[in-house]
């Protein structure tokens, strides 16, 4: 069904991947508290260059696939997501 959704269609190439690579961290438990390493996707084929991951990472927020639960910054503190389960119902 996902695939099948005229947003999903819209999504930018990496915005795809990227999704898709957040939704395999979801295990049922843990939405909200996903982290995402730069240092993960250094070697996943089309999200290799931080401005790529980056840009991605905002479309998907911007047009409502996930959403930042908790800011962090350069050191000591890491970006938490959540999906949004609005095009995936199962995970509402």
């Amino acid at each position: 069904m996902l695939y099948h959704c005229q947003e999903w269609k819209e999504l930018g190439v990496a915005a795809k991947l990227l999704y898709l690579y957040i939704k395999g961290k979801y295990n049922g438990a843990n939405n909200g508290l996903i982290r995402l390493y730069y240092s993960e996707l250094k070697n996943v084929k089309g999200l290799a260059s931080p401005t790529t991951i980056s840009q991605a990472i905002k479309e998907l927020e911007t047009k409502g696939w996930i959403e930042r639960t908790k800011a962090g910054g350069l050191h000591r503190y890491f970006n938490n997501y959540r999906l949004t389960g609005k095009y995936d119902e199962h995970l509402i």
